[in-house]
């Protein structure tokens, strides 16, 4: 017995499919995160963030990008890394201070703003390359953080590279916001000289 194709255009493909394990796997994090079970959160994060990458390159290697891909998967990022920055204020000795926290899901609201406004009015508005590099770097601070926790004396050299990761996501966070903001100013102007 065959298993019949997925249609053409149907939201119900492989891409799709990998963005709802994510999502699945996300709250996993926030759960584990929450009863302190940071090796489990570490591993599900891992996988988490890996399928991020599977997704977009499955979607775009045989053309399965669907409108529901374009907002469902960077909502999922969302949840991802908001959510477990958010979880991570509550850890002690976590590195993730509030304003952190702050700053990061500030940042993807402006954006997920700006993204809609654009679009909606027919404009390109597709994530860039530093958006890319921020949520890498999000990614790996997330893990320094985790992997900090897992051990009762952390060596300095762990302790130095979850600060440096936390710093450097937050920085690039805001700065990528900075470019998003420009870069649809720019789209803006040009659609008001085109009225």
């Amino acid at each position: 017995m065959s298993i019949a194709p997925v249609p053409p255009g149907s939201p119900w493909n492989v891409p799709n499919l990998l963005t709802t394990a994510r999502l699945a796997l996300a709250i996993a994090v926030l759960v584990l995160i929450h009863f302190q079970s940071f090796f489990a959160a570490v591993v599900t994060f891992v996988i988490a963030a890996s399928t991020d990458w599977m997704d977009g390159y499955w979607a775009r290697k045989y053309g399965q990008v669907t409108k529901l891909g374009r907002i469902f998967d960077p909502f999922v990022d969302k949840i991802i890394i908001c959510g477990t920055f958010i979880a991570l204020v509550a850890i002690p000795d976590s590195g993730i201070a509030a304003w952190m926290a702050v700053v990061v899901v500030a940042r993807e609201l402006l954006v997920t703003s700006l993204r809609g406004i654009i679009e909606g009015a027919g404009g390109d508005f597709s994530a860039t390359s530093l958006g890319k590099w921020k949520m890498v770097l999000q990614c790996v601070a997330i893990v320094a953080a985790l992997l900090h926790l897992l051990s009762e004396a952390p060596p300095e050299w762990l302790t130095w590279t979850r600060v440096a990761a936390i710093w450097l996501a937050v920085g690039l966070t805001v700065y990528s916001g900075f470019d998003y903001v420009l870069a649809a100013a720019r789209v803006l102007r040009g659609d008001e000289r085109a009225t």
